[in-house]
């Protein structure tokens, strides 16, 4: 067993009355992870959840959390993890407090003392303490996510299952829905699906991409968002001489030039680089040798909705 991978799948296939909603699925989730399992909705991502979590039966393939099998061993499985689903319920004349210490009996039968510790612990981590005795009933969408969280987390598992712990909130209850995330990085691993972007350019570490029921890219976020084609500077540029643009595509380390807008007399280049380290000392100095007006000059920052939009439309376009 390899204890630094939690969730590992191989070929992992699911089919309702013969229509294929998860196929070959290869997931390494790494231990202590946040880890997004990015999607349109449809893609498939509560049905490979619910695999994970032995609630579903594959169709093909094979699963593994914690080295556990999940089709035979999925008991061992749950007693270790968390789980939230999509929409959670709770009794609304129960106070957050009654809701983590109704669930922990199920996990936990030690001293009082001990329970009501592990209970406040868990309502400070989801930044529920002050509301802790208020009904339920009066709770915000946000403030009944995070106690989700903390009914998932209150046993300490090692590994948090999230399906889609922030898709109906507002922006000021996803914010701190991934705060808590992010405060629970380091007692657990999280692997959450989500449709929301930048949720997951924001908190995760890597990234599987799920597309029709098929996994079309997956790694750390960084490489993901550092794109396909080497490093890319955009600069902006100001009174260009004459036959400009074939002096600098023909540098050795530049690899092409894409011209983006052209506003009175400023022009905006995507330059693409095969050799970062060479541009970082060089492009600029090329440039200027021609007393040309450099307006601005910097690397182009990846967003997760371009490599996204550019994985998922490549996948479709290729499938028709």
């Amino acid at each position: 067993m390899n204890e630094t991978i939690i969730i590992q799948t191989q070929g992992l296939s699911k089919q309702f009355n013969h229509i294929t909603v998860l196929k070959d699925l290869d997931l390494n989730v790494p231990k202590n992870a946040i880890y997004g399992f990015l999607g349109p909705n449809g893609a498939g991502k509560t049905t490979a959840i619910k695999l994970l979590l032995g609630l579903l039966k594959p169709s093909a393939g094979s699963g593994s959390v914690f080295g556990h099998d999940i089709t035979q061993e999925s008991l061992e499985i749950r007693s270790r993890t968390g789980y939230l689903p999509q929409e959670p319920r709770f009794y609304e004349h129960m106070s957050a407090r009654e809701v983590l210490r109704f669930t922990l009996q199920f996990y936990f039968q030690g001293p009082e003392k001990e329970i009501s510790q592990r209970i406040e612990e868990t309502l400070i981590m989801v930044s529920l303490a002050d509301k802790a005795d208020r009904p339920i009933k009066g709770f915000s969408g946000g403030e009944l996510q995070r106690l989700g969280i903390a009914q998932a987390q209150v046993n300490f598992p090692d590994l948090l299952i999230l399906d889609e712990p922030a898709a109906s909130l507002d922006p000021l209850g996803r914010h701190d829905v991934l705060q808590t995330m992010a405060k629970l990085r380091k007692h657990t691993t999280i692997f959450y699906s989500t449709h929301i972007l930048s949720d997951v350019q924001r908190v995760s570490d890597s990234v599987a991409i799920l597309n029709k029921g098929k996994m079309v890219a997956q790694g750390p976020i960084e490489s993901l968002l550092a794109g396909g084609d080497g490093t890319i500077y955009k600069i902006q540029l100001k009174q260009l001489p004459d036959d400009f643009f074939n002096q600098i595509e023909s540098l050795p380390y530049v690899q092409s030039i894409t011209p983006l807008t052209e506003q009175e007399d400023i022009v905006t280049w995507h330059v693409a680089v095969s050799d970062d380290q060479i541009a970082e000392t060089r492009l600029l100095r090329d440039i200027l040798v021609d007393q040309v007006i450099v307006q601005s000059f910097q690397k182009h920052q990846y967003e997760l909705e371009d490599v996204f939009l550019s994985i998922v439309e490549g996948d479709n376009h290729g499938r028709e």
